[in-house]
């Protein structure tokens, strides 16, 4: 995920899927919840909802001319911080090294009663 015109501050802890601050040129905004490119909303378990959210951002950004790997800032919405390792083990395999800053908030509820993960990003364009 390199790209030059994008500057990544790695956090300090060695483990962390977080970078510190990115800079970068022009920037896009989306939010995604866990829909299926069919438009069905997915109110299945985390690791469900957690796949078909970050396949939704992937394709909104593809769209928009951007990409994961164009990724800055991720906010991760739930609605039970317990599922937010369940939830990384799906972002790892859609963002590596350096990662996007990213937060992850508790939130009381969703737009739609069983939804459990919303994101929003922000992404530079190509």
């Amino acid at each position: 995920m390199a790209n030059a015109d994008i500057i990544y501050t790695p956090d300090p802890d060695a483990e962390s899927i977080s970078s510190d601050v990115a800079e970068y040129n022009g920037v896009l905004v989306t939010t995604q919840i866990p829909t299926h490119a069919d438009g069905s909303l997915e109110l299945g378990g985390i690791v469900e909802q957690s796949e078909c959210t970050l396949q939704a951002l992937k394709v909104a950004l593809e769209k928009a001319g951007s990409g994961m790997d164009r990724v800055l800032h991720l906010t991760i919405y739930l609605t039970d911080m317990a599922d937010r390792a369940a939830f990384n083990e799906v972002y790892q395999r859609y963002f590596s090294k350096p990662w996007p800053v990213r937060a992850a908030v508790g939130v009381a509820a969703l737009a739609v009663e069983g939804m459990r993960v919303e994101v929003t990003a922000m992404a530079a364009k190509r």
